[in-house]
C-alpha cells in the first residue's frame, strides 16, 4: 500500500514566504467553517478565527484568559501562575500575536484590535498573578507595541467603516495616551519622545487629519485650554464633549 502524502508542498505552492511582509489568507475548512492561514518561514500557521486561535478550550474556557478572570473573580484573586501556567500563557501570547498579525495584513482591523485588546488584558493578569517580576516584564516590555497595534487598527476601522474621520484621530491620540502613561509608571519618560511607535501613530494621525482636512478635535482642544489654563473655555468644550458622546 502506498505511503499517504503528509507533505503540505500542494498548500505552499505558489505561495512563497516574504520576510518583509506578512502574508494571510482565509480558507474554507472541509466542515465548512473559515480558518485563517498565516504563511511563516518553513510553513503555514492554521488558526481559527473565533475564540482561542488553537481550537482548544483551556480548563473548559473559551481562552486561558477567560479561565484566568473566572479564577480571579470566583475562586482566589492572590493567585500566582504555577510554572505549567506560566508556560500556557506563554502560548496564548503567542497564539494571540499570530493571529493579530494575519487580520492586519488582510485589513480586518476590528478584529485585529480585539485581539490586541485580549493581549493587553493578559499581560494585565501576568501583572497581577506572576511568580516573578522578572516574567511578568518579558510580556509588558511589549505593551506599546500592542497598543500601537490596536490604536492603528480602531483608526482605519474608523477610516473603513466611512465612519467620522475625527474619531480615527482620537483613536491614534488615545493610543499615544496610553504609550506615555507606560513610560510615566515605569519611569522612562525620557523615552517617550523617541519612541518610534509613538512617532508612526503621530504620523498616521497628522496623515489622516491632512488628507480629511480635519482640524484639532475637541479633545485636542480641551487639552490646550487646560494647558493654558483657559477653564472656562475647558468647561464649554466638555460640555460639547459629552453632548457628543450622547448623540
Amino acid at each position: 500500500m502506498p505511503k499517504k502524502n503528509l507533505t503540505i508542498d500542494k498548500i505552499l505552492a505558489g505561495w512563497d514566504f516574504d520576510p518583509l511582509q506578512p502574508t494571510a489568507r482565509l480558507v474554507k475548512h472541509p466542515d465548512g467553517r473559515d480558518v485563517l492561514q498565516l504563511r511563516v518561514d518553513l510553513g503555514v500557521l492554521q488558526m481559527e478565527i473565533v475564540g482561542r486561535p488553537d481550537g482548544t478550550k483551556p480548563f473548559g474556557f473559551a481562552t486561558l484568559l477567560d479561565w484566568i478572570k473566572h479564577r480571579d473573580q470566583e475562586v482566589d484573586a492572590a493567585f500566582k501562575f504555577s510554572s505549567e501556567e506560566c508556560l500556557e500563557v506563554d502560548r496564548e501570547f503567542s497564539q494571540f500575536y499570530h493571529r493579530r498579525i494575519g487580520w492586519i495584513h488582510m485589513k480586518a482591523f476590528a478584529r485585529a484590535a480585539t485581539d490586541a485588546q485580549h493581549t493587553l488584558a493578559l499581560m494585565d493578569a501576568c501583572l497581577s498573578h506572576s511568580p516573578d517580576q522578572e516574567w511578568a516584564m518579558m510580556h509588558e516590555q511589549h505593551r506599546p507595541f500592542v497598543i500601537f497595534q490596536r490604536a492603528q487598527s480602531l483608526a482605519l476601522q474608523r477610516v473603513q467603516e466611512g465612519g467620522e474621520p475625527a474619531s480615527a484621530i482620537e483613536e491614534l491620540n488615545q493610543g499615544v495616551g496610553l504609550i506615555r502613561a507606560f513610560y510615566d509608571t515605569y519611569e522612562l519618560e525620557q523615552d517617550f519622545d523617541d519612541d518610534e511607535l509613538v512617532q508612526r501613530l503621530i504620523h498616521v494621525r497628522e496623515s489622516l487629519r491632512e488628507r480629511f482636512e480635519i482640524g484639532p478635535t475637541l479633545d485636542e482642544q480641551l487639552a490646550e485650554a487646560i494647558s493654558n489654563e483657559n477653564f472656562e473655555l475647558a468647561a464649554i468644550l466638555r460640555d460639547q464633549i459629552r453632548n457628543q458622546h450622547r448623540s
